[in-house]
């Protein structure tokens, strides 16, 4: 893709890696604390970090196992490298990020290159602004390194998607299986943190586009209670569902981004009570987290494999020390129907409103600008999938039509009082987990994804409730997901739980960027509530 291209010319990074250190242990599979401590002891520092990472994605992006995790490189990226290492020769260090590159999803803005949500329509949205959750890490001195892949417009132009292609950045790849899938819809943060492009990433999620990604790239993926982080500046879907989070290796990585990207956003209303909820999440990390905590479980029918990872996974947890209790799915008729109306309505009034604010390049201000633009545009921007949920969006009514009204009612009751607060209420537990989602699908140009499900994501993406999952290990040879799920604002519960069930289960297996692999299509045959086919959005 020419931008990358171009900014690895203007980097100096198009020749071969081994220049830069590629082959030494120096950022493939580092933590976020490994990389402080190369830098605090002098054996590294921000500069030859972040030109390691570029190594890695120069050799493996467009070239090698081609995963075309990465849209696009930041071409200041040196540059703030090289400034957070004169404050740390200063002793002014900003924080346990400061120095540390960071891979944003190219639906978040950032002021130095352009956002395109992986559409042609906005090649040319280069609106010189950071998202304020951009703003936020950039406060705590990370690095931004660069624009990461996904599926276009966050999968929502059409349920016949290939999830992680876009016309701008073309069709990720998993890093354990270059033909299967790597979800979406923030695809290429997963594949390009499990591929060590970065320490850490953030994706967006409405429906399962942090935890999905995340559960099939071997990653923890938190998606946050709505309202944690800002959505502004963040091409939308949904205000009722959206929301930015942090994908990384391990559960304290993620719990170090998680604390940098919150706070209270006065363009957000629904972020008003972030900063009295915000903490340090990585501070109340402790291997003992689980201890005495009743913990429910989800058990879905699985397959054999699935079956018993996800029993070693509950061992790892009592092992932990967590009271485990079995929980049961409420009866929810008619959520996934009311959800999509609600996504149907929002997008046309949200998406609108977002290209409103688009430089004058962009030429489709509207979603009918939109839908003409793709039409015009067909053998570039659909090639394999349609628009049939764009073109169903337009018709919609409106915020204040009472059909939609009732729907957004009807589904945040459902998933929320109904949904996850009953399970938590009935089995007396302080949260729940359950299989994220099966084993990673063949990409299939042809049919589009192909997953029929688990989805443990639904009932917290519509309750707008916290969700986090964790690596529990490989099946078929493919990662597989826990999810901790619980009450809103229970981020530090769950990423407490998450971390003590990482330090006793150590599931987690780097990838091994292998052709392909011999493995059960979906893993889990029924979803938490009710199927849906294929990725996420």
């Amino acid at each position: 893709m020419r931008w990358l291209l171009a900014a690895l010319l203007a980097l100096g990074l198009t020749g071969t890696a081994t220049a830069v250190g590629l082959t030494k242990p120096m950022v493939e599979e580092a933590s976020v604390d490994q990389l402080q401590a190369m830098m605090t002891a002098g054996r590294a520092t921000s500069v030859s970090i972040t030109r390691g990472y570029l190594a890695r994605i120069a050799a493996m992006d467009r070239k090698g196992p081609t995963l075309r995790a990465v849209i696009a490189v930041n071409p200041n990226a040196l540059a703030e490298a090289a400034a957070s290492d004169a404050r740390r020769k200063a002793g002014k260090l900003l924080g346990p990020l400061d120095g540390v590159p960071v891979l944003i999803k190219d639906n978040i803005e950032t002021r130095d290159q352009p956002t395109t949500a992986g559409s042609l329509a906005l090649a040319a949205n280069d609106t010189k602004r950071d998202a304020p959750m951009v703003a936020r890490l950039r406060t705590a001195g990370a690095v931004i390194l660069g624009k990461t892949n996904l599926s276009e417009w966050a999968n929502i132009r059409s349920t016949r998607s290939m999830s992680g292609w876009s016309a701008v950045g073309g069709l990720v790849r998993n890093p354990y299986a270059l033909d299967r899938t790597a979800c979406g819809s923030s695809s290429g943060t997963g594949a390009g943190i499990a591929a060590s492009f970065a320490a850490v990433g953030v994706g967006t999620e409405t429906d399962g586009s942090v935890v999905c990604p995340s559960s099939m790239n071997g990653l923890v993926g938190l998606k946050p209670t709505l309202g944690a982080v800002s959505r502004t500046f963040v091409v939308p879907i949904s205000h009722s569902q959206d929301t930015p989070g942090p994908m990384g290796r391990t559960v304290k990585d993620v719990a170090m981004l998680f604390t940098a990207m919150t706070g209270t956003d006065p363009a957000d209303a629904a972020t008003r009570d972030a900063d009295a909820h915000r903490v340090d999440y990585a501070a109340g990390l402790s291997a003992d987290g689980l201890k005495g905590v009743r913990v429910g479980y989800l058990r879905p029918v699985m397959t054999e494999a699935m079956g018993k990872r996800f029993d070693a996974a509950l061992e790892s947890l009592r092992a932990a020390g967590a009271v485990l209790v079995e929980v049961k799915l409420p009866k929810l008729d008619g959520l996934g129907a009311a959800e999509f109306t609600v996504l149907q309505v929002e997008l046309k009034a949200d998406l609108n409103s977002y290209l409103a604010t688009t430089p004058s390049g962009v030429t489709a201000r509207t979603l009918a600008l939109l839908i003409d633009f793709n039409t015009a545009n067909a053998g570039a921007e659909m090639p394999f999938f349609a628009q049939e949920t764009f073109v169903s969006s337009d018709k919609m009514k409106g915020l204040d039509d009472p059909a939609y009204l009732e729907a957004r009612a009807k589904s945040q009751r459902m998933a929320g009082e109904d949904g996850i607060m009953a399970m938590l209420r009935t089995a007396d537990v302080q949260l729940f987990v359950t299989p994220t989602t099966g084993p990673a699908w063949l990409s299939d140009p042809v049919h589009g994804d192909q997953g029929s499900g688990p989805s443990a994501s639904r009932l917290p993406a519509v309750s707008g409730y916290p969700h986090l999952t964790v690596p529990m290990g490989l099946v078929g040879g493919l990662p597989v997901g826990l999810s901790f799920i619980g009450p809103p604002w229970s981020e530090a519960l769950l990423l407490r739980s998450g971390y003590a069930f990482e330090q006793q289960a150590h599931a987690r297996v780097k990838p091994g960027y292998l052709p392909s692999v011999a493995a059960d299509l979906n893993g889990v045959i029924i979803p938490v509530s009710g199927s849906r086919k294929g990725g996420a959005r």
